[in-house]
């Protein structure tokens, strides 16, 4: 279990640094140089992704010895670019469903404080959905269970 909860936390150290380079990228991006924010999120995505699987394959996850490099990063972009069509997902549908279309909401808050608000949210849940699939599709499998 300890070793577990270290994995855990190292992780949330990995994905925090990713964090902010995705976070960085994607409000420069939307709130700074005006593109548009979907373009901005796979911008942001793509390259926190990159150092994702640098320091994630390095000080997070165990690697599989039945498994090549190439096919390690093949299976850690699939999986990312599934998480990516999550984050685009939860951005849309926090956006374009809820913040546009909902005038109470449109009228008290500001589009870069939705923008920021729903990156938050969409990170959340793909962090979580991130170390799931990774743990079971990448990690050496421990054979002392």
């Amino acid at each position: 279990m300890q070793k577990l909860i270290n994995q855990i936390l190292k992780f949330g150290v990995v994905g925090f640094i990713c964090f902010f380079i995705d976070f960085a990228i994607y409000t420069i991006s939307c709130n700074v140089l005006g593109i548009p924010y979907l373009i901005a999120g796979v911008l942001g995505f793509t390259i926190s992704v990159i150092a994702n699987y640098i320091l994630s394959m390095k000080f997070v996850f165990e690697r599989r010895e039945d498994m090549s490099r190439t096919r390690e990063f093949v299976t850690f972009v699939i999986l990312s670019l599934i998480g990516l069509g999550l984050n685009e997902l939860i951005l849309f549908v926090c956006i374009d469903v809820v913040y546009m279309h909902w005038p109470w909401l449109s009228e008290r808050l500001v589009v870069s404080l939705a923008n920021v608000g729903a990156k938050i949210a969409a990170t959340g849940i793909v962090m979580v959905y991130n170390f799931i699939s990774r743990k079971i599709f990448l990690e050496k499998k421990d054979s002392s269970v």
